[in-house]
């Protein structure tokens, strides 16, 4: 992920986050907030927050949170969004997701929903996420997961590894600062070999309207006919995504994997 790139990106796009109903109101939101046994006295860190809507929502059950992004319009509209729903307890820091500019055991819980796909070193943001988190601790994480034979049972496992290839191409095309979705068992494999135990992982379908989706990221009439035709000329990405008209829009499903761990005491 090339942090120009990044910072131009969701630069540009920032208050179309802070209203963006896939982002602000999500039922992985509502289903991570669930999932978590927090504790008022904890101190949170959302990382790569976005517009921080997933702080926002831990701020009321937490002492403090720490909302930590690339982009400064983001953190602005954090700002915002926190100080119209009354929130004194969230402060915003700015910071890549892979350096995490904290001391050691600072956090009892780290969340950071839907930006990893963007991140260049996901490894790099598991590991700091553990070193800054205390012993006893949750992480807390959603993202876009690509596609593997547990979800494409009728592929081989060459079909199904070249299905998350054209599916993290299909990204990127919309998105350049995506980087790589990773499959659900990459994610829990990560996780393990890092360190973090009792580790729990479910998959949530998130419906794409794909109109707001392309103007998010200001594509071009062009891009937007190579995203169509990917969608409906790939099999297996069609099969993965399974676009269709709903209410006279297209639409596509995503799914989500929502993961909670814990560090170790």
């Amino acid at each position: 992920m090339n942090e120009t790139l990044v910072q131009k990106q969701f630069g540009v796009a920032a208050a179309d986050y802070a209203t963006s109903a896939v982002h602000a109101s999500g039922p992985s939101l509502a289903r991570l907030v669930a999932l978590v046994p927090t504790q008022r006295e904890w101190s949170a860190l959302d990382v790569a927050t976005g517009a921080g809507h997933t702080a926002l929502a831990f701020a009321p059950l937490v002492a403090s949170v720490v909302a930590s992004d690339i982009t400064d319009a983001m953190l602005r509209e954090t700002e915002k969004l926190a100080a119209a729903r009354g929130l004194t307890n969230v402060e915003t820091a700015k910071g890549e997701a892979g350096k995490l500019s904290f001391a050691d055991s600072s956090f009892d819980l780290v969340t950071c929903r839907l930006a990893a796909h963007h991140f260049p070193d996901v490894s790099a943001f598991v590991a700091d996420s553990f070193r800054v988190m205390k012993p006893g601790g949750f992480f807390a994480l959603v993202d876009n997961v690509s596609p593997d034979e547990k979800m494409l049972p009728l592929a081989t496992p060459a079909e199904a590894l070249n299905a998350a290839r054209t599916f993290n191409t299909f990204e990127r095309t919309r998105d350049p600062s995506h980087a790589r979705a990773l499959s659900l068992e990459e994610w829990l494999a990560l996780m393990s070999k890092t360190g973090f135990t009792a580790i729990t992982s479910e998959l949530l379908d998130q419906h794409i309207a794909f109109v707001p989706w392309t103007e998010r990221m200001r594509c071009t009439p062009e891009t937007v006919e190579v995203l169509k035709s990917m969608l409906f000329n790939d099999d297996l990405l069609r099969t993965f995504l399974r676009p269709r008209e709903e209410n006279g829009e297209l639409v596509f499903t995503l799914q989500e994997a929502i993961i909670v761990a814990r560090k170790p005491s």
